[in-house]
């Protein structure tokens, strides 16, 4: 019997794409689309949609009863940026909609539970180089601190109601299609787009802020990998730590201007250089890569040749069109 898969929080960075590869996996009408505005067009228009709010647990329930829901990805979430502005309702928005799903699980209504948690669990305590799985997490942000306490409801849930739920602490997050959605590496997806659209960009962070960051296909990837995996093989239920590589603004602006000779880049950090100094620089993966055979494809060069290459397609036919 085919999977039926509810996507909450489909129209964000990482849930837009996720619809995409899931749909192309386990066909259309198994993949059942929301979020809570219909913004994403394209999105809206590739298949089943219903505007569902995350915080609405009797619609959540209605969406997984009327569509015989078994597999629940929970990508709602108010992000740090964001969340720093408006922190009772990133508080509200980030834990109830982690509830309403575990309750579902836990009454059996649905079978399995992806819900992503972040490298914002880490703070300044944290050991910044290679950061272990087990480690102090005194997170600074509404949204880490979200993270980390949806972190322990998700193993507190699964040790005491056997609910199957998955999580993996992302990294920044790198991709051409969507937008950035008020996070604090989104840096390193506004860079290319002023890059390609006025050689020249702003940087919000200092030019050494080194954070761990990752492509888009290796996250949609690592998400595939942990949901697919045996159950058995999925021995953290809290949430793994997840990596691919660490960069600066000042190394992505260098790997830039091989494509772009004549790109600039100045530094003015804002409120966002704190959030980033709390987070770790280089993160430990170990576990991940060996209880369900984790591995990541894209190297910074790759990155930037890809980015560039076709953010230069999208705003040349942007530029058709207008």
């Amino acid at each position: 019997m085919s999977s039926k898969i509810l996507i909450i929080g489909a129209g964000g960075q990482i849930g837009s794409e996720l619809t995409y590869k899931l749909r192309q996996m386990y066909g259309e009408e198994n993949v059942i689309a929301t979020d809570i505005n219909r913004n994403n067009s394209d999105l809206v228009n590739s298949g089943t949609f219903e505007i569902l709010d995350a915080k609405d647990y009797e619609g959540v329930k209605k969406c997984v009863e009327t569509y015989n829901i078994d597999t629940v990805y929970l990508m709602a979430a108010m992000l740090s940026a964001t969340g720093e502005k408006f922190p009772e309702e990133a508080w509200n928005l980030n834990m109830d909609s982690l509830f309403h799903v575990l309750n579902l699980a836990k009454g059996k209504l649905i079978k399995k539970v992806f819900w992503p948690s972040s490298i914002a669990v880490f703070g300044p305590t944290t050991p910044t180089k290679y950061t272990p799985q087990y480690t102090t997490t005194e997170p600074k942000t509404v949204y880490g601190i979200t993270k980390q306490v949806g972190e322990r409801w998700c193993e507190y849930y699964h040790d005491k109601y056997d609910v199957d739920v998955r999580s993996i602490r992302y990294p920044g997050i790198i991709s051409w299609k969507t937008i950035p959605g008020g996070g604090t590496t989104d840096y390193a997806v506004e860079i290319y787009h002023e890059a390609v659209k006025t050689k020249s960009y702003n940087c919000f962070l200092k030019e050494d802020t080194e954070l761990p960051m990752m492509f888009m296909d290796d996250a949609i990837k690592a998400t595939v990998d942990i949901m697919m995996a045996e159950p058995e093989t999925v021995k953290i239920r809290s949430s793994y730590n997840l990596a691919a590589i660490s960069f600066t603004p000042k190394e992505v602006a260098a790997s830039i201007k091989k494509y772009i000779p004549d790109f600039k880049i100045n530094y003015v950090p804002d409120y966002r250089q704190d959030i980033a100094d709390s987070w770790p620089k280089s993160i430990n993966d170990s576990y991940a890569r060996q209880d369900w055979n984790w591995k990541h494809s894209f190297l910074l060069e790759d990155i930037t040749k890809e980015m560039i290459f076709q953010l230069r397609k999208t705003y040349k036919a942007i530029s058709r069109t207008s």
